[in-house]
């Protein structure tokens, strides 16, 4: 069901839909795949979520797929760096239908907050997720997040 604040967005969806559906037949590849291979410059970014938990500054990296031995993880002057490589399972003989995973290479890179003890950052991988966690990052309260008002002209 449409919002009333975007009375026409189902309409424009199905039109989109429609145009990636004609793009396939006219070309046979999928507008929203793409085939060329990826580099360092052109690396894909994995999702992550930052919180705090308790004292601790928690970062949660969505890897699904990738081997754990594939995973770099790097801290370097307040820059925590996650990097590597999720191969892609299909073979030369494979016909795509559709592709909307990313595979190559990935590289993300987070500022953490300042005076961040690099021995006490830890990581786990488990079910696609890399979770890293900053011990007592989040107990200064400089490094919580503050609003910003935002004034009208």
């Amino acid at each position: 069901m449409a919002s009333s604040r975007a009375p026409l967005r189902g309409f424009l969806e199905l039109m989109h839909e429609m145009e990636r559906i004609r793009t396939l037949g006219r070309t046979g590849l999928d507008p929203g795949h793409d085939s060329s291979p990826r580099t360092e410059e052109t690396a894909w970014v994995p999702t992550t979520d930052m919180f705090a938990r308790g004292e601790d500054l928690i970062v949660v990296i969505e890897l699904a797929g990738v081997p754990a031995q594939e995973i770099g993880l790097d801290v370097q002057d307040g820059v925590l760096t996650i990097s590597g490589e999720r191969p892609d399972p299909a073979d030369d003989e494979a016909l795509p239908y559709l592709r909307e995973r990313y595979y190559g290479w990935f590289r993300r890179s987070l500022a953490l907050p300042d005076g961040i003890d690099e021995q006490k950052i830890s990581a786990g991988f488990r079910d696609g997720l890399v979770t890293i966690t900053l011990t007592g990052a989040a107990r200064d309260s400089d490094s919580r997040p503050r609003r910003i008002s935002i004034q009208e002209d």
